[in-house]
């Protein structure tokens, strides 16, 4: 992530009551001119100003997914709360702050660093110092400036004298005072927590030149809050020994603290002003102390519910927000919803549409055909009765003319009158009506074949007896009759047969019939015309089998076989 402006504020206690000013970093973040208001607010003693804009760039970094972000506010309100003296709020905080860091990003270390600190200084304040010692001991861990560790360093030095632990917190000065530093403030202060510290506890070493030599280097780089400390101690060490140089560094120290506008050094100043001076002037110095320390208690505790109703406003508003954009967001869905649903009705209704103009135009056309298809039936139909009882019937009357000397006159003319019936009814569709006095149809078989009967021609007849029709439908017979006679105008025109055989066998279930010329046969490329390819539509339609067996030059034999029930 591209960071852009980022000021980190480190605020860190050194020993007693010496402090430093802020000291301000710039990094990279993306909320660079939020973050400049926040440092003006800080900048023009307006803190609580600065803490909502703090509020409000956390809250903006958590949206937008910037735990860095988010951290680095969190550590400005922890040190923002903890310099009125909020250590609760202040740890609170902080603790919050490193849920958004991570120990393991090495760009995270210089955060860390900081909020540990930060949590050592406020824990210590709460006197829990073996804690704020374990917070320091994790600054100094991720610390990546040595200045900046000789500070976290100096801070732990500091709690582990408050706990009595003195022999620590004095190598722990001696290992900073040791180390290689160019910067004269930086040996200043270290010289001066040294010299404070051995003083404790080594009563041959004396002290005050190096007290004194860390004032010099500090009155001669104009570091007040230096300066500031270097008189305390200088105070602390006269306590004992000279009260009027204890109360000449006392007093020096309180102008400089009211220079600083530090009032903790001015509080600080002022205990010490009351313990080194005469009684009249100790409960002059008492009653300042008294109205200042009561001023300070009013303004922090202002300062702390107005940070807090900062923090309750920022959340409700953030609240708010969030329920009115959930409300849009739930009108925005219910209105998506419903053009879904809109959109949704209109495609089912369209598909309906196009699937009933589809259906529609499907069963028109599957209409067309079936009429089409049931036309060409009722054509072939009638085709086929035009060819089986006018075209058939008329050859064979042919035949008996051509083949007979002795014509029966009223006998052709009979039948042809019965042609012309069956030819008119065929054109008005009329179903044959039963004939009050039927021939048999034994008989009437007999007498088709027996007509392709001429001089040079046999027709041999077997099995054609009335018991063998016995229990055969109507539509066999009718069937059987109209095969044969295709059979017999076919061997009249085209087998030159002199001699015919049909025999007829009943066996069990089915009937057999066998018809067998002597003539030329079929040819090897022989095509079936419409009156043998009848046959076999007929012998499909009764479930018959019809079998073509032909030899050049050696007659046709057919096997008709036909199951009956």
């Amino acid at each position: 992530m591209r960071i852009t402006g980022l000021f980190l504020l480190l605020i860190v206690l050194f020993s007693c009551s010496e402090k430093e000013p802020k000291k301000v970093e710039k990094t990279v973040l993306d909320f660079s001119r939020q973050y400049e208001r926040a440092f003006a607010y800080l900048d023009n003693e307006k803190p609580d100003s600065a803490f909502a804009e703090f509020e409000n760039i956390k809250n903006m970094a958590i949206d937008a997914k910037d735990s860095l972000n988010a951290a680095n506010c969190l550590i400005q309100m922890a040190v923002t709360v903890w310099e009125i003296g909020d250590y609760l709020t202040s740890q609170e905080l902080s603790l919050e702050a490193n849920n958004y860091l991570d120990t393991n990003n090495v760009n995270h270390a210089v955060y860390l660093s900081f909020n540990y600190n930060n949590l050592g200084n406020v824990t210590d304040e709460l006197k829990d110092h073996q804690r704020a010692v374990l917070f320091y001991d994790r600054a100094i861990h991720y610390s990546q400036d040595s200045l900046d560790t000789k500070v976290f360093l100096n801070n732990k030095a500091k709690t582990l004298s408050n706990m009595g632990e003195e022999k620590k917190a004095l190598n722990i000065y001696k290992y900073i005072l040791a180390g290689e530093s160019k910067d004269e403030k930086d040996y200043a202060r270290a010289l001066t927590n040294y010299a404070s510290q051995r003083n404790k506890s080594d009563i041959n070493y004396n002290a005050l030149a190096d007290l004194e030599k860390a004032l010099a280097i500090r009155t001669r780089q104009e570091d007040k809050w230096g300066i500031n400390s270097s008189l305390a101690h200088l105070a602390h060490y006269y306590e004992n020994r000279n009260t009027d140089s204890a109360l000449y560094y006392a007093q020096k120290r309180y102008d400089v603290a009211i220079d600083l506008n530090s009032v903790d050094d001015r509080l600080d100043a002022l205990q010490q002003l009351i313990s080194y001076s005469p009684a009249v002037k100790s409960k002059a110095y008492f009653n300042d102390y008294k109205e200042l320390s009561d001023s300070i208690q009013l303004v922090r505790s202002k300062a702390k519910n107005q940070f807090a109703l900062i923090r309750y406003e920022v959340e409700k508003n953030k609240a708010d927000n969030l329920k009115l954009q959930n409300e849009v967001n739930d009108k925005k869905y219910r209105i998506t919803m419903q053009h879904i649903l809109t959109w949704a009705i209109v495609a089912v209704f369209t598909l309906l549409a196009v699937f009933s103009l589809f259906w529609y135009k499907r069963r028109k056309q599957r209409l067309l055909l079936e009429t089409n298809n049931r036309i060409k039936a009722s054509q072939l139909k009638t085709s086929r009765k035009v060819h089986d009882v006018v075209a058939n019937g008329l050859y064979r009357v042919m035949t008996e003319i051509e083949n007979r000397e002795d014509i029966d006159r009223e006998g052709i003319l009979d039948r042809l009158e019965s042609m012309y019936e069956k030819s008119r009814d065929i054109s008005y569709e009329v179903q044959e009506a039963p004939s009050a006095e039927k021939q048999e149809f034994h008989e009437s078989l007999g007498e088709l074949l027996r007509s392709y009967v001429t001089e040079s021609r046999q027709v041999i007849m077997a099995g054609n007896e009335a018991k063998m029709w016995d229990s055969i439908s109507e539509v066999i017979k009718i069937e059987v009759e109209h095969v044969l006679q295709e059979l017999m105008v076919n061997m009249r025109k085209h087998s030159q047969a002199d001699r015919v055989v049909v025999r007829f066998e009943r066996l069990e279930n089915r009937l057999n019939i066998y018809y067998n010329d002597n003539g030329v046969g079929l040819p090897h490329k022989f095509i079936k015309g419409n009156g043998l390819n009848s046959t076999g539509n007929r012998m499909e339609n009764i479930n018959g089998d019809i079998k073509f067996v032909s030899e050049i030059g050696k007659g046709l034999k057919v096997h008709i076989s036909i199951p009956i029930f």
